[in-house]
Formats: structure tokens, sequence, C-alpha cells
């Protein structure tokens, strides 16, 4: 049998740059924070947790804090929240993707030139909520087709497109073609980053050769959740596991070749678990 690893699963430059950031601060500083999750894996927060970092949960949680560093996630925050941590007097460490951080600048530009802001993405997504923090002008997020064509526009015919990091590329140019349609003068910026890009191309790829699918990555990471359905719709056989625990995998005795690939958020030793896994027992 044959096993198929994308060589592209496991952390990308924005998320491994954000883990190191906050490790690296450990045993340096007092009271370190994340406001959120670093990334979305829960090993990788309940190890920061372990040796001492904290999570804050919620605007509310930042504003009572007066003392201690914060680290800024991957995700990126709204403008208020940069805001926040000064009035307190906290410390920043800045880790957010510098791919998000272009959207950002993207949609402040353009708001400030009086462009309505349509981010094309999921609405409750972390990353979302920090990119509609930027728009001086309404920020409307468009998540499927019968969102896109029951769009009006609030402010005229100028729109900006942008979309989520990790968004699907193919669906994202569905929608745009929408936006096309209805007249607007329209900018659209392809904001979904190259590794995103090539990340679900090779699943995709390996999903049509393998008969039985494996997708690694936390459960609310929403370019894991992407990945799976991309590879769903290629090999039926397909799983989504958070870690080797999860996986309960039955295969017929003849079967010729496993896939595997990762979410950006899925450290590279809980890859190579269930590649060894795999490899041992079938």
């Amino acid at each position: 049998m044959e096993i198929k690893t994308a060589k592209s699963a496991g952390f990308c430059f924005g998320v491994k740059k954000a883990v190191e950031m906050v490790y690296a601060q450990i045993g340096k500083k007092e009271n370190i924070y994340t406001y959120g999750p670093i990334i979305h894996n829960e090993q990788v927060v309940d190890d920061l947790e372990q040796q001492g970092v904290k999570v804050l949960s919620s605007e509310e949680e930042l504003r009572n804090l007066k003392e201690g560093t914060v680290v800024i996630r991957s995700h990126g925050v709204a403008k208020k929240i940069y805001s926040i941590i000064e009035e307190n007097g906290l410390e920043c460490i800045d880790a957010t993707c510098p791919f998000v951080k272009k959207i950002h600048d993207i949609v402040l530009k353009e708001s400030e030139k009086g462009r309505e802001i349509v981010i094309i993405g999921n609405d409750s997504h972390p990353e979302v909520e920090g990119i509609k923090g930027w728009c001086k002008t309404p920020g409307t997020v468009i998540g499927n087709a019968k969102e896109a064509e029951d769009f009006f526009s609030k402010t005229g015919k100028k729109i900006c497109i942008v979309s989520q990091t990790t968004y699907n590329y193919n669906k994202f140019q569905e929608l745009v073609e929408i936006f096309y349609e209805k007249g607007y003068d329209i900018i659209v910026v392809n904001t979904i980053c190259n590794a995103t890009e090539e990340r679900q191309a090779e699943a995709r790829q390996i999903a049509q050769e393998a008969e039985a699918m494996i997708v690694i990555g936390g459960t609310h990471s929403s370019n894991t959740r992407k990945l799976y359905e991309i590879c769903k719709e290629q090999c039926g056989n397909t799983h989504y596991i958070q870690t080797l625990d999860d996986l309960n995998l039955e295969l017929p005795e003849m079967i010729r070749c496993v896939g595997i690939t990762a979410g950006a958020s899925t450290p590279n030793n809980i890859i190579e678990e269930v590649q060894n896994y795999v490899r041992t027992n079938f």
C-alpha cells in the first residue's frame, strides 16, 4: 500500500511565525496572554496554557486587563483592539499573519476612498471579524451564492471585494462572477494566500488518486474544513480527525493508496504520528 502525504501539509508560514513568537516570550516575561487562541489547534493552545500563557476570550476581558503582554494571534484583530491595548498600558506583540495584514491595509485604503467592502468568507471566523474592524465604510460578508445574489449596495455602485485568506479559490471566483453580473464598479483583490491555494490543489490531486483520505486539523479550523470538503468531493472515503486518537479507519485488504493532508494549524508531529500508524497497521 502506498501512503501519499501532502508536501504542503502542516504549519504555514504565518502560523509557524505566530506560534514561535509566543513560545519565545515564555520565561522572558510574566503575565503573557494571547487575544483568542493563537491558532486553531487545541493541542498547541493546551501546551501553551500549561506553560502559563493565558487566552483572552473577549474584548471585555482585554479591557479589564491592566498589566502584562498581549500577543495578537495569526488571524489578526480589529483596529480598536490595538487601541485598547495601548490605552491600558499593555505590551503588544503582533503575530498577525502578513497576508492578513495586507487585507487590513487594502480595506482601510479602499474604504477611505468611499468604496463599500465585500469580504468573501465565513462571517463568524476571527480573521473575518478582524478585517471588518478595519473598514471605514460598511463591510459585508458573503459566504454563498444566495447571499451574493441578494446583496444590495448601501453606498452606491463602488465596491472592493477581498477574501478570507483560507477561502476555497473556486468558490471565490464563482461569487465574484455574480457581483460582476450586477454591474457594480468593482475592484477585486484575490487575498487567498498562495499557501492555501497550493494546499487545496495538492489535496484535490491526492484525493483523486487515493482510495481513502485522512484530513488532519482542529475542529474550528476553517482551512481544514475546506480541505475536507475538497477531498470528500474526490474521495468518498475521507476522514476528518484532530489527532491519531480520532482515527477510526477500516480499510479493505487490497487497498492501494491512502492519502494524508493537514490544515495550516496542524503540528508536524501529529501528521507524522498518523502517517506512521497507517504505515504500521495497514
